[in-house]
């Protein structure tokens, strides 16, 4: 079990960065040039929801490091807003402008032609068992950065 657990883990590496290059050329084939793909990434994850900046980390939209400089990059591109909270002052909650919202459905819509490659239901069903085997290692870890170690299942 050893050698299929770490290849998964240099694949999830792997997959994300392809992943970061297929955005990469599909904001190059926009004529998008004013955000990198790290940024679209994080809108496509926000989408249309409204999200409180300490709650990215929190929900998984972004792994980075320096997210108040993609957030201010994002805002003064015009593809954010920020807005205080009435209730705490502290808080500022993110919502994607029009501008954002039309470039998450252009990866919305990259997405959806990326999906339709595995629509056969054999890759359905491969890509369920991958999926059930992704939450799996993601509980894994979490229950060690939590306990310290992992919980057997």
């Amino acid at each position: 079990m050893t050698k299929p657990y770490f290849e998964i883990i240099r694949l999830i590496e792997r997959l994300h960065r392809h992943f970061l290059d297929v955005l990469r050329s599909e904001l190059r084939r926009l004529g998008i040039e004013d955000i990198n793909a790290v940024q679209a990434l994080l809108l496509y994850n926000i989408g249309e929801n409204e999200v409180v900046i300490r709650d990215l980390k929190d929900r998984g939209y972004y792994q980075g490091s320096n997210v108040s400089y993609n957030i201010k990059a994002l805002t003064e591109y015009g593809y954010l807003t920020q807005e205080r909270s009435a209730h705490d002052r502290r808080s500022v909650r993110l919502k994607l402008t029009d501008k954002g919202l039309d470039l998450c459905n252009a990866v919305r819509t990259l997405q959806d032609d990326l999906s339709a490659v595995f629509g056969d239901e054999d890759s359905a069903k491969a890509l369920q068992g991958t999926v059930d085997t992704m939450l799996r290692l993601e509980r894994t870890w979490g229950d060690f950065v939590h306990y310290g170690r992992p919980r057997v299942v």
